[in-house]
């Protein structure tokens, strides 16, 4: 499938837009809208049914990555969780993360075509607290007809100390969550 991201990569436009494998880290970098950005995290279109399709075109998974202006627990998602090497080493290699205000103005295409700002769509999602990582799932023909909770996999609301913050991507990855609960599966990983 031809996308308006690949159009544009081979039209000579940014490559930037295309995710890309792990790369050098430059820390997070505060921008005009006062959240924290990553330079490895996916510029995008906006148009979810197309950034799930890429990622798993690429082996990897889509997560959201919600954030408020002004939150001290993303701020320390970013310099603490996301400047261990291991952790970002993990996530790039696994995932493509969008990166989405809670309270945005920007407008997103969802899975089933419908266009809504930021805000509406933690709303539809039902996304209250930042941060908030919400994995989706990666057939988006059902997904389609799915209404959208159902749309995701997995869900990380609040800040998670490191160690279990990756344990989070690890879930995912592994597709744990198809027979266990997060918390069931800390448990297990503890006993192991």
């Amino acid at each position: 499938m031809i996308t308006r991201r690949m159009m544009l990569a081979g039209s000579g436009a940014s490559l930037a837009l295309i995710p890309t494998p792990i790369i050098a880290d430059d820390g997070p970098v505060l921008g005009d809208d006062g959240l924290y950005h990553q330079s490895w995290f996916l510029d995008s279109f906006l148009e979810l049914k197309d950034d799930i399709e890429e990622a798993a075109e690429a082996g990897k998974q889509l997560v959201i990555f919600w954030e408020l202006r002004g939150c001290p627990y993303c701020k320390e998602t970013h310099f603490t969780n996301l400047g261990r090497k291991d952790i970002r080493e993990f996530i790039q290699a696994n995932f493509v993360v969008l990166q989405l205000n809670i309270l945005g103005s920007r407008l997103v295409v969802d899975v089933d075509g419908e266009e809504l700002s930021e805000k509406k769509l933690a709303s539809r999602y039902g996304v209250r607290f930042t941060p908030t990582f919400q994995f989706l799932g990666d057939d988006v023909a059902q997904m389609t007809d799915s209404k959208p909770r159902k749309r995701e996999v997995a869900r990380a609301q609040g800040y998670l100390k490191p160690d279990h913050f990756l344990l989070m991507f690890e879930y995912v990855q592994s597709r744990s969550y198809q027979t266990l609960s997060f918390r069931q599966y800390l448990k297990s990983r503890k006993s192991s």
